[in-house]
């Protein structure tokens, strides 16, 4: 048998007929359908069974209100428990009923899963009539918008009923409108299921099927979505409520706005003969809907006194009248596997159907306000609860628009309210075993009574005793039911029981879904300084989360002719840099130096204004975890710089300890990496620059000292002037506020043309510290590197009683004579190029014999440095004291004769950072 209509069914593709398997029979079914819709037309009513009880379970809804229909997907890798409404068909699909749980599957999933990030100024949920609404509003004021809809299309019911033509001119309008804005970001098929306050928004994106070229489908592709908007809108809409009586739960009883959708959008009658039972006037519509496809309508009921006329009038054409105060009392089934519904037993009459349509009121769908702590409340004009209090700090941040809003009448004649709708949640009578409450969890009113008789009266309690709406579909269809029928049963209001906590998730995720691969720029946010549209044509090295320019090469120049050259300018003129990704971080309060002095290796609380100081920080093993330079800026302001890729650890760290160990200190943190450009300009000449830039500002040796900070103005701009050298040469850092980036590298450049300034990048400055023997936290170290295994002893205070790490340098093997410390390399020929990683074994070693002994190994490596010799930093064990000594560098079993050298190869004396 076929419940296939010939027409109609505005999701499905006629033209593209498709086969799936169910328990190894194959089901037609056509692109667009889904599972359910396909079993509905193929006369499979049974679709699983009761978790505890093994009673025959079939489709109840349309969508994600589904409480019964589950399946376990067994193609591609496998998927337990995954809803039939919303399982899309494809070629190849095989599926199997369950007994209320699925099983993890054995073989190896080949769905792909992605992780993506998507930033916006407002973010709408629910793409109806009210979400498009909102959309195209938000897409006209300019803003990034991304509409996010769970349906395959936009339009909600709109698009899918025979709704008025106002209605469809409004749908159409709005189409278009979206589509002339092109900031508007639509994103089908994609539930949000999570929404965490402050508008951070979850949501999955499940991709279906795509037949190729050769017919052969692409693999499914799910795609978890990290939403970060500034304004959220929720257009969730409403999730029609059943009605509760004895065997409640036989395949054949439906949702009455449900049969209608299989109808409008699937092309799938769900009865031939139906008696329709309903609280409200869409339930009475649905009826109606059904009778025009050609189901007979055996009796209709509704529990209220009254219908509208015109409703009255439009049964009367179809020669059936509304049964006004009458209610459902129980069914009969055929029996056997599936016990299909047979009968149904009423107040007005038992009548031979093979479906039952109920209809008990729409639930405004607030599971995404309630999540961050948004309270909601019953309102009687709805029959159903609706939003109130948004969540702390979420109002101005979030609204709820139409039916989520409980703005039920908001499709022009169509399914509209025209008499109240009643709030009918009597307890049915007859074996309340039979009365299903959550047919997923096989829970029923006889757990309720049993709660309520143990002394139960909390909703939460009460869910927890009898695990309804703990299900998959967590109390979406009959959470709201429930507390009725407990109010009532409790003697109470129903306002005064309230609602369980929703949580996220709305819907199952899979594990695989949550460890997708993180894909795209905004898996790891790619930044770039304000200079990148100055610095954008040199190529880039990922260093942390920046992009930075690694060289500046010239036509015909590779790298290392590029980076020759650069060091060359620097070393005998003037070069400037883009150093703007350094961490910044701005310390504030009267015990900052207090803080400095315990998580610096060296003493900071007598830095005195206008000046700066190098310091190095430890972990409490008192291994080297970070470095740079603190400028002291007022009595109670200090500025902290840190490396680039370890600028958020640090700043942590930080916060840890004040939040956790020093909780007394005045001090506050903040980072303003972003809030600062910096131009580097060094070389013998970056003098003379900054005289042209800043003409008010005594740069002189005598004024302008090393580590002194200035604040100036540069070409019109206002500027901090640092006196720092990360190259050994004389070298300023100029500072202003991060808008002025782009404007500050132009000034600098037009300054230095007259001495032919030359942009460099972190290529070159890596030959520059490291010829003068300058370490980089996380090359030149591992976390197994002391202070003193960098022969920066110095920066150790002996004067402090405590800083982070102290205790643990003072362990004997963190002052082993043997312990691997930095050395400078070259190679004895004058000519060989070391590699970077290259282990360092006894010159003439056995490289054949296992084990061979290792000495240390190669952190940093350069073809050429201002004399156009290669050399290299290393970790050594013995360190310095085995300057002089000859190794092997051995990298893939090619080795280059090195001699140990002391690791400042150019101006020991550090004549020329004063210019």
């Amino acid at each position: 048998m076929s419940r296939r209509l010939r027409h109609g069914g505005s999701r499905i593709d006629r033209s593209s007929p498709v086969t799936i398997k169910v328990d190894g029979r194959s089901v037609p079914a056509f692109v667009g359908d889904t599972v359910a819709s396909a079993m509905l037309a193929a006369d499979l009513l049974l679709v699983s069974h009761g978790i505890y009880s093994g009673r025959p379970r079939g489709v109840m809804g349309v969508g994600v209100e589904e409480s019964n229909a589950y399946v376990q997907v067994l193609s591609e890798g496998g998927e337990p428990m995954v809803p039939t409404t919303t399982l899309p068909v494809h070629e190849g699909l095989a599926v199997e009923r369950v007994a209320g749980r699925g099983w993890l599957p054995e073989r190896e999933d080949t769905t792909r899963y992605d992780t993506l990030f998507q930033h916006c100024e407002v973010a709408v949920v629910g793409g109806g009539l009210a979400g498009l609404r909102a959309a195209v509003e938000a897409g006209r004021e300019g803003g990034r918008v991304l509409l996010l809809d769970d349906g395959p299309a936009l339009g909600g019911a709109a698009a899918d009923l025979p709704v008025s033509a106002a209605a469809r001119a409004e749908l159409a309008g709005l189409l278009g409108d979206l589509q002339a804005l092109p900031r508007v970001t639509v994103l089908n098929g994609t539930t949000v299921t999570g929404s965490h306050g402050h508008g951070r928004l979850v949501a999955v994106e499940r991709r279906t099927h795509r037949a190729g070229a050769s017919d052969t489908p692409h693999r499914a592709k799910c795609r978890l979505h990290h939403v970060q908007a500034r304004r959220v809108i929720l257009a969730t809409g409403a999730l029609e409520r059943p009605l509760v009586f004895e065997d409640n739960d036989r395949p054949g009883i439906m949702l009455a706005c449900a049969a209608a959708d299989y109808v409008s959008r699937y092309g799938v009658l769900a009865g031939e003969r139906a008696v329709v039972w309903t609280a409200h006037d869409p339930g009475l519509h649905a009826a109606l809907e059904l009778a025009a496809a050609g189901t007979t309508l055996v009796a209709v009921l509704d529990v209220r006194d009254t219908v509208a006329d015109e409703l009255a009038a439009a049964f009367a054409a179809y020669g059936v009248s509304v049964h006004t105060g009458a209610e459902v009392l129980g069914t009969q089934g055929a029996g056997g596997e599936d016990d299909r519904l047979t009968r149904v037993d009423t107040t007005v009459g038992s009548f031979d159907v093979d479906l039952l349509a109920v209809s008990g009121g729409s639930n405004p769908a607030v599971q995404l306000f309630s999540h961050p702590g948004g309270r909601t409340r019953w309102s009687d004009e709805v029959a159903g609860f609706v939003p109130d209090v948004p969540a702390p700090g979420q109002a101005g941040r979030e609204s709820v628009v139409g039916a989520a809003a409980g703005e039920l009448a908001v499709m022009p004649g169509w399914r509209t309210t025209h008499t109240p709708p009643a709030t009918h949640f009597r307890s049915a009578s007859g074996d309340s075993r039979r009365v299903f409450l959550d047919p997923h969890r096989d829970a029923t009113l006889h757990d309720v009574r049993r709660a309520h008789a143990a002394g139960l009266t909390s909703v939460e309690h009460v869910k927890r005793f009898t695990t309804i709406g703990t299900g998959a579909d967590q109390s979406r269809t009959f959470g709201v039911l429930t507390v009725g029928i407990l109010a009532q049963e409790l003697g109470q209001r129903i306002e005064d029981v309230g609602t369980t906590t929703y949580r996220p998730p709305v819907l199952p995720l899979t594990f695989a879904l949550l460890a997708g691969r993180n894909r795209g720029e905004l898996s790891d946010p790619v930044r770039v300084s304000q200079i990148q549209d100055r610095v954008a044509h040199a190529p880039a090295e990922d260093v942390g989360q920046w992009k930075r320019p690694r060289h500046f090469p010239r036509p015909g120049e590779d790298l290392d002719a590029a980076v020759h050259r650069e060091v060359r300018a620097v070393r005998n003129g003037v070069g400037m840099m883009d150093a703007s990704t350094l961490g910044k971080i701005l310390l504030q309060g009267e015990d900052v130096g207090v803080l400095l002095d315990r998580v610096y290796t060296n003493l900071f609380s007598t830095l005195r204004v206008g000046k700066v100081r190098y310091g190095v920080m430890c972990g409490p093993d008192g291994m080297v975890i970070d470095d740079g330079t603190t400028a002291r800026l007022s009595q109670t302001e200090w500025l902290m710089s840190t490396t680039t890729g370890n600028a958020a650890s640090v700043f942590d760290a930080l916060e840890e300890w004040l939040q956790t160990e020093w909780p007394d200190l005045d001090v506050a943190l903040t980072s303003v990496t972003d809030q600062w450009s910096v131009v580097a300009v060094a070389g013998p000449r970056s003098r003379d620059v900054l005289a042209e830039l800043a003409p008010g500002l005594d740069c002189t040796a005598a004024a302008f000292g090393f580590m002194d900070w200035r604040e100036t103005t540069i070409a019109g701009i206002p500027a901090r002037v640092m006196r720092i050298s990360f190259s050994g040469e004389l070298a300023f850092e100029l500072n202003v506020p991060s808008w002025y980036g782009a404007a500050l590298w132009d000034a600098v450049a037009e300054a230095g043309a007259p001495h032919d300034i030359t942009p460099y990048g972190t290529e070159t400055m890596h030959v520059l510290r490291a010829e003068k023997g300058f370490p980089i936290v996380g090359q030149e170290t591992d976390g197994t590197v002391t202070a003193h295994d960098l022969g920066m002893s110095w920066v150790v205070s002996r004067k402090k009683t405590d800083f982070i790490g102290m205790r643990s340098l003072a362990r004997a093997d963190a002052q082993r004579p043997d312990r691997r410390r930095l050395v400078g390399l070259q190679p004895v020929d004058g000519s060989s190029r070391i590699v970077e990683g290259a282990q360092l074994v006894s010159h003439g070693a056995d490289l054949g014999a296992f084990p061979v002994p290792m000495h240390g190994h190669v952190t940093s490596a350069y073809p050429h440095g201002h004399d156009g010799r290669p050399f290299a930093l290393a970790l050594l064990d013995g360190g310095r004291g085995r300057v002089g000594e000859v190794l092997d560098a051995v990298d893939a079993l090619v080795s280059v004769a090195v001699r140990v050298t002391d690791p400042v190869s150019y101006d020991p004396e550090g004549a020329r950072r004063d210019g």
